[in-house]
């Protein structure tokens, strides 16, 4: 929608930023290797609560001049219609990558292209929203009271719910198939699978007290802050495909959200990427040709964080090259390095583009039984591998980063 570089699309949360969640360690990762989108973020962040959100269009314009003040690079503004023949190339041209580079692509990797539908969630005006009957909290009070809360009892979770039933969605064109990515499905394809999907959801209200009843509400809709001045706020686990009408009609119906005024509606777009095992490197070099790296969703990751780390490793990785060296993975007991291996490693007739998660990397070779004791013990293992590899790279010392908590 505008000129600048790192629009964000769907949400404006990089998720969690604390060392037990996967996406925090991930995030702590690229600080210390001096992560210019990680930076940027952490200038621009807005309450969340524990997660890292940011004021999107001031993310996208702090990260075009942070780009454009780089020493030794140039902006090319024009469309890339095949892959580059450069010794030295970076293809990282996102979820919507135009037909003739899309087929391009398709025809260097030998197969056809992968692809699935992603969802946005809507975003409405902040003095649109009924502060009389929506509540402020973090579910268990983690993060002090970051997030609006719209609850609903079980007659007006009835009700929504056959709202959402009977809703029109948007058509999609007849070649298409509808493939959504698990961890981004519509609100509408979760509330098809049973009764209480989304109160295990999405809509779940563990954790929040409604301070009016004193009680846990049978559901609950969280809005969180997008932008700075928390005039704009987005309605948590909401993308959908339904039709621009329809979202007005049936999102109207959950308490606080009567006289909603919508900024931006949910819409679906097409995310393209490569089959990653069969044709990637846990560099993110491909196979075929060295020198050429895929970086972003094109490569086979899913969500802001892991297309940025990607990016990282695939300029790590050119950086060896242009040094005239092999380049060389992180290792595994890192997120960084668990990631590439993933993308790499993957049984290819089963491939989806995943998130990051403690699944990913090694277990610890003690066993621990709490689960947040076990996450923090592989994310400190994590750092500690991180920073005895980090010589081998040979970066520049970055800044010292705030560890995160």
């Amino acid at each position: 929608q505008t000129g600048d570089l790192a629009e964000l699309v769907c949400s404006n949360s990089l998720r969690g930023n604390a060392l037990d969640q996967a996406a925090g360690l991930l995030k702590e990762e690229m600080r210390r290797l001096g992560s210019l989108v990680v930076r940027v973020a952490d200038e621009v962040r807005v309450p969340a609560g524990s997660a890292l959100a940011v004021d999107r269009g001031l993310f996208a314009r702090r990260m075009t001049e942070a780009v454009l003040a780089l020493p030794g690079v140039v902006v090319h503004r024009l469309e890339v219609l095949r892959i580059p023949e450069d010794p030295l190339t970076i293809v990282a041209t996102g979820p919507l990558t135009s037909d003739p580079l899309a087929a391009d692509v398709a025809a260097f990797v030998g197969r056809t292209h992968l692809h699935f539908f992603d969802a946005v969630s809507p975003v409405v005006e902040a003095d649109s929203i009924d502060l009389s009957k929506a509540f402020r909290a973090s579910r268990y009070g983690k993060g002090g009271d970051d997030y609006l809360n719209c609850p609903l009892d079980e007659t007006e979770y009835g009700a929504f719910l056959r709202a959402l039933a009977t809703a029109e969605c948007a058509t999609l064109h007849d070649f298409e198939k509808e493939l959504f990515f698990e961890g981004c499905l519509p609100v509408e394809v979760i509330a098809s699978r049973g009764e209480d999907t989304l109160r295990f959801g999405p809509m779940k209200p563990v954790g929040l007290s409604d301070p009016r009843t004193g009680r846990r509400p049978h559901a609950v809709v969280q809005l969180r802050q997008d932008n700075l001045a928390a005039s704009h706020w987005s309605i948590v686990g909401f993308q959908t495909q339904l039709k621009w009408g329809e979202q007005k009609r049936v999102f109207r119906l959950i308490p606080g959200l009567e006289q909603a005024e919508f900024v931006r509606h949910g819409m679906i777009h097409r995310n393209t990427y490569v089959n990653a095992p069969l044709t990637l490197e846990p560099t993110f070099e491909t196979r075929r040709r060295k020198g050429l790296f895929f970086a972003g969703q094109m490569s086979g990751v899913e969500g802001y964080v892991e297309s940025a780390a990607s990016g990282l490793l695939a300029g790590l990785g050119a950086s060896f090259r242009a040094r005239g060296e092999e380049p060389r993975a992180l290792p595994e007991d890192t997120a960084l390095g668990a990631l590439g291996r993933y993308i790499a490693r993957s049984d290819p007739e089963h491939y989806q583009p995943t998130n990051i998660a403690f699944g990913l990397l090694p277990e610890l070779p003690q066993r621990v039984k709490d689960k947040s004791k076990k996450r923090l013990a592989m994310a400190h293992r994590a750092l500690e591998s991180l920073a005895r590899f980090e010589p081998q790279l040979g970066l520049p010392a970055p800044e010292a980063p705030a560890a995160a908590g």
